[in-house]
């Protein structure tokens, strides 16, 4: 959720914080701040709002020198977003600072106790009772501050990534993490941490990702030291070398990073499928079902467990993976899965979807599936996150990053990846022709250019969004494999444009939602012209005999629901089975175009975060 950034080295640390926080702001932007020292004086300035509000702000209270900085974007859990429950906070006596991405579940039982030894609290989050016990254990125990890390985590329970500094010995930085990720950027006598890689990529390529349960002592010239916050053991980091370069992480001339994520769909497709789909052969190469192959053919079921946008995908792959494999699937929301005392047996195959690789979720669902004797198979994006790690195999998206908050892309290449996996274990099972195997691969081959064609209807959409964008609630239709994609669509509306939307089957509309239907309803019906086309046409009528408002999404060449649409979208024909890599392109569209028009912030909408990693 939260977004932090710490630097110790020979630079100036201002700049590197503060364009750090710029890039990690998709994690949390209800209050930011930064701490800095010189050597001389400990400078901290925090306030409510965004990171341009913290930069305003900053550079008028506090001189802006010192090589150790610290910052943090927060995203609200305890406490409300003001100035003075924004990150970092400080100890009682000043000398710790600390920034804090998590949930301290028993920090009320720790503050009670703290005060009772004369602390006192000036804000309501759970970091500053963190700060304090640390300080608490310094002077009880007489230690140094990393083992009074390590000391005060082993009594904290939650989740947690966090960077503190003692301003009486300036020379370190100590960091460590639990079911929240951080990555420390190794550079030449200077290191960077954050969340993620991207607020030291210019400067480095290298870089430790912490596992969970581990702490680190980052020394100015002196190295990294990584050890198990349980037991005080060493750990022999792994540095990693970055796939990330700078243009991946800038908007390129695009006016919010959605748009042009909407736009890089064609060639994050292509990349996802790239040395996988290898058509002239006949071919689907995926290490990760290439060496469990047995363990995916032998399964009685796979259960697919995501959340949002992600939970979304996995229900295209129970379509897909049922209808061409053969195997029967069930998709599960990871935040239900985990406490509902689910049924996993040994010989379950379980599919964990996150475009972070972090979703705290996700994670525990993982663990859960593993504990029961699961096979886990992972689907992210993320080189290197928390999901690749503790899965038993996986595949990556390859969809590059994504920094608008409302995913797109992410969507699309996790589509990519699950339609390719079905279509491995069709081919493997016999449960699909040659010649419809070949088809469908030749066909996917063919999805990157169709959706820049989908693309070119740009315009017309904008034109379609400025007649609804003052609707106040809106409804999306589809059936088989475009009601996942009408669930998609609506999410996203609700997502950057806050216009209530519902996402539905089109047949499941005259069973309670046709009431809703009148000449004020936008109603949006994925109708292209494959699978139930003539059960959705005659959706159309029924909504249209009640004077609803209807946007068809059509296929190329449509007649029929283009008499009785009010507006139509087209898209290219492709086969039933993928047409949600098509028909979610308008989709997007139509929401940005909306926000846009209304004034939102497209890629920063209120309340929400990229990386849910929090409970």
């Amino acid at each position: 959720m939260c977004g932090i950034v710490g630097y110790i080295g020979y630079r100036e640390a201002y700049p590197i914080v503060l364009k750090g926080l710029q890039r990690l702001e998709y994690r949390g932007y209800d209050s930011a701040g930064i701490a800095l020292y010189d050597d001389k004086e400990l400078k901290v300035s925090k306030t409510k709002g965004k990171v341009v509000d913290l930069k305003e702000k900053l550079e008028s209270e506090i001189s802006t020198t010192g090589t150790l900085g610290m910052g943090h974007t927060r995203w609200a859990t305890h406490g409300v977003p003001n100035d003075v429950n924004s990150h970092p906070h400080l100890s009682n006596s000043g000398n710790l600072v600390i920034v804090h991405n998590g949930i301290i579940e028993n920090y009320e039982s720790l503050k009670k106790e703290l005060t009772s030894r004369g602390y006192t609290f000036h804000s309501d989050t759970d970091t500053e009772v963190l700060v304090n016990l640390i300080e608490d254990v310094i002077k009880k125990e007489n230690v140094k501050l990393g083992k009074a890390v390590q000391i005060a985590l082993n009594q904290t329970v939650g989740a947690y990534a966090i960077a503190v500094f003692d301003k009486t010995k300036p020379n370190e930085i100590v960091v460590a993490r639990l079911g929240s990720p951080l990555a420390i950027g190794v550079g030449n006598e200077e290191y960077f941490i954050a969340s993620d890689a991207s607020p030291f990529i210019e400067f480095t390529n290298n870089a430790i990702y912490l596992e969970d349960g581990e702490m680190a002592v980052v020394r100015r010239n002196k190295g990294v030291k990584v050890r198990k916050i349980k037991d005080d053991s060493l750990v022999d980091p792994y540095i990693q070398e970055l796939q990330l370069n700078l243009e991946q992480i800038e908007k390129n001339g695009f006016d919010h990073f959605m748009l042009k994520e909407i736009y890089e769909q064609p060639s994050a497709i292509t990349d996802t499928y790239r040395g996988r789909l290898l058509v002239d052969d006949g071919i689907i190469r995926m290490a990760g079902v290439d060496d469990n192959l047995e363990r995916f053919l032998n399964a009685k079921r796979i259960v697919i467990v995501a959340c949002g946008t992600s939970w979304h995908a996995g229900l295209v792959a129970e379509y897909v993976f049922e209808d061409l494999a053969r195997i029967p699937v069930e998709v599960e929301y990871a935040s239900e899965f985990r406490y509902r005392n689910p049924i996993i047996n040994s010989d379950d195959v379980v599919i964990a979807i996150s475009q972070s690789g972090e979703t705290a979720d996700t994670m525990a669902a993982i663990k859960l599936a593993k504990e029961k004797g699961a096979f886990v198979f992972g689907v992210c994006n993320v080189v290197g996150s928390s999901i690749s790690r503790e899965t038993n195999a996986g595949a990556y998206t390859h969809a590059g990053p994504e920094i608008g908050v409302a995913s797109t892309k992410a969507f699309t290449t996790q589509i990519t990846v699950l339609t390719l996996i079905a279509l491995k274990l069709a081919k493997a099972k016999g449960s699909i022709s040659n010649s419809d195997f070949h088809m469908h691969l030749r066909e996917l081959e063919t999805i990157p250019q169709k959706v820049e064609e989908s693309l070119k209807s740009n315009e017309h959409i904008q034109k379609v969004a400025f007649k609804y964008k003052d609707a106040r609630n809106c409804l999306y239709l589809g059936r088989g494999f475009n009601f996942p994609v009408a669930l998609e669509g609506a999410l996203k509306l609700k997502e950057i444009s806050y216009i209530h939307a519902e996402g539905y089957p089109a047949a499941e509309m005259k069973h309670g939602p046709i009431a809703l239907i009148d000449e004020e309803m936008p109603v949006v019906v994925i109708a292209t012209r494959k699978g139930h086309y003539e059960k959705v046409v005659s959706n159309i009528q029924e909504i249209k005999s009640r004077q609803g408002k209807i946007i068809g999404i059509v296929t190329e060449g449509d007649t029929s629901v283009r008499e009785l649409a009010d507006y139509v979208i087209e898209v290219p024909d492709t086969i039933e089975a993928l047409t949600p890599l098509i028909t979610t392109i308008p989709l997007q569209l139509l929401s940005y175009h909306i926000a846009v028009m209304l004034g939102k912030n497209v890629d920063q909408p209120r309340n929400l975060a990229k990386s849910v990693t929090v409970e």
